[in-house]
């Protein structure tokens, strides 16, 4: 590998055989749940099911798009890690098949989905050339035919350039994320809107994309970041991580958690001020009864809790407290999903029993195998990438 003449003397070490065997045993017992929960109550699953899948699609898609992010920019520091962003968003190929119980049960979840609902109702009708399920179907297959296309090119010339090191191969992949990036902010929108806004129809938020976008890359970070605590502790990179690298990872996971905050606190802020009941009633549905408590939830475990976990510079560089931060944000997105989509199946109050507790048990499961199993046959450092000697060196 050259960079004016750096050499690295890189040996593949191999996950430990505990981790494939964690993830196996996650997605057995997730998968038994799942199976059992959908035999007893197939709309409750439906519902499940998409919560799961959000959650998935979320770290599989935005970790495509930090790939893309960093070959576009031109980031170095971030070249150490990107093996593990690339083994992440591999999880884009087993999001249909999560997502199996609510494509099935669409007439359970969806009421767009009901025709006689549609002919009665005019904001449905008006709605119906777009929210119509062979239409809901075509964009969807459209959009993931996309999503592993570019999969395919990004980590194809990553792991080509491995054996080859053509450093013509970033700039190959550089131009290809500047093709991505338009169809990434199109695409995520797309789904955030099929998958949960549509599950009430009759409201809208025009930054309700941006909303699901800015949790997504928070739950791609904190993915990436726990990933990289564990494997740096297990002496796997076969290289230094510095405290600058995990500053970085810190100060994006913080940045972030405030940008989410805005844009959820934007969202609230313009419906409540223009007082429209055709979009009030999205967040009265979500103080009524117990749903309340989880509404006030949402302040304090998506935004007080990791704020206050990653605001101090010491706690940005400490590999301790960001596995506990990236776990909490893992643990906060999913509960941010849970509030977006479950006041849809249970209007009353809290929905939550052992039915709840497949899917996330399912998602850690799979993201686990995944990961494993692409690791195995796959360096852990970009050894061709000829800003690594950089990256590896990088310091703030």
């Amino acid at each position: 590998m050259s960079d004016k003449g750096f050499t690295l003397d890189y040996q593949k070490k191999e996950l430990p055989i505990k981790a494939k065997y964690a993830g196996l045993a996650f997605t057995i017992l997730g998968l038994i749940i799942v199976i059992v929960s959908y035999i007893t109550n197939p709309e409750r699953t439906a519902y499940n099911s998409i919560i799961g899948s959000s959650f998935v699609l979320s770290i599989g898609v935005a970790s495509l798009f930090l790939i893309a992010l960093e070959y576009l920019v031109g980031a170095v520091w971030s070249v150490v890690f990107r093996r593990i962003t690339e083994f992440l968003s591999a999880v884009i190929f087993i999001v249909p098949v999560l997502a199996l119980p609510f494509l099935l049960n669409m007439h359970s979840v969806f009421h767009w989905s009901h025709v006689e609902a549609v002919a009665k109702d005019a904001i449905l009708a008006g709605k119906s050339p777009y929210l119509n399920e062979t239409f809901f179907f075509v964009r969807l297959a459209v959009i993931f035919i996309i999503w592993w296309l570019f999969y395919f090119i990004f980590i194809g010339n990553s792991k080509k350039q491995d054996k080859t090191m053509e450093q013509s191969l970033t700039k190959r992949n550089t131009i290809f994320a500047a093709i991505f990036m338009p169809f990434f902010g199109i695409t995520i929108t797309i789904v955030a809107v099929d998958w949960l806004m549509s599950l009430e129809p009759h409201w809208f938020s025009t930054i309700f994309g941006v909303y699901y976008f800015s949790g997504s890359l928070m739950a791609a970070l904190a993915a990436t970041t726990f990933a990289v605590v564990r494997l740096a502790k297990l002496d796997l990179f076969g290289v230094k991580i510095k405290s600058d690298h995990y500053y970085s990872l810190g100060a994006l996971m913080f940045a972030f958690t405030n940008f989410w905050a805005y844009i959820a606190f934007s969202q609230f802020l313009l419906i409540w001020y223009a007082n429209l009941p055709e979009e009030t009633y999205w967040f009265i549905n979500r103080w009524e009864g117990s749903w309340k408590y989880i509404s006030l939830g949402m302040v304090v475990f998506r935004f007080v809790v990791p704020y206050a976990l990653l605001l101090t510079q010491p706690s940005k560089k400490d590999p301790k407290r960001l596995k506990l931060a990236a776990i909490w944000i893992l643990f906060s997105h999913y509960y941010d999903l849970y509030w977006l989509v479950m006041p849809n199946y249970s209007k009353s109050g809290i929905a939550f029993s052992w039915n709840e507790l497949g899917y996330p048990i399912l998602c850690v499961g799979i993201i686990i195998l995944i990961f494993t199993m692409r690791a195995k046959n796959t360096n852990l450092l970009p050894v061709g990438d000829p800003k690594l000697k950089r990256s590896i060196e990088f310091h703030l």
